[in-house]
């Protein structure tokens, strides 16, 4: 019995730190909210969770990223229904249009985002970069910028460059509407 109130413990605590966090969770971290000290136990917990979730809400995921975090995230198809109710972006607007102007246009230059969208650029790229949304390649003294499986994942596009611009594309080709930036 005891070790069935341990269980639903540790569960409740990972299912509290993938809430609470709202941001994607990494093994170490989901371990320490558990208390189980095991990444077998609470990758058992995750898979758990995840099914129990895919039962019981319908808008709603455990999603696994390609770097292996977890996240307990709105499902993709349903981000642009509740965007008017979300308390704050997770992304500023000028960092956003940052990350969509690398999406479109990628592979970019670190010299063409700043003659682009200006100095502030610098600022974008660290917390992009932060995110794992967008990486980079040294190329002399610029660096070249393309999106990452990461962040396809997270807004719910396809991963090869062409294919997201397609997708970019067809959403700007609907029309007014609400306004989309990914």
């Amino acid at each position: 019995m005891a070790n069935t109130k341990n269980e639903a413990e540790a569960t409740a605590r990972v299912e509290a730190a993938l809430y609470a966090a709202g941001r994607p969770l990494g093994m170490d971290e989901l371990v320490r909210a558990s208390g189980t000290a095991s990444k077998i136990k609470t990758a058992e917990i995750l898979d758990g969770i995840a099914r129990r979730t895919r039962r019981a809400f319908t808008a709603l995921e455990v999603a696994r990223l390609p770097d292996g975090s977890h996240v307990l995230q709105l499902k993709p198809e349903y981000a642009m229904t509740v965007r008017k109710f979300a308390a704050r972006p997770l992304l500023p607007r000028a960092t956003l249009k940052t990350l969509s102007y690398i999406a479109y246009m990628q592979p970019v230059s670190s010299k063409q985002l700043v003659e682009t969208r200006g100095s502030g650029v610098y600022a974008h790229i660290k917390e992009l970069s932060r995110m794992e949304f967008i990486t980079y390649q040294d190329a002399g003294r610029h660096k070249i910028y393309t999106t990452t499986e990461k962040f396809g994942k997270y807004f719910g596009t396809p991963g090869d460059a062409e294919d997201i611009k397609k997708h970019l594309f067809a959403k700007l080709k609907k029309g007014p509407g609400p306004q989309t930036t990914l």
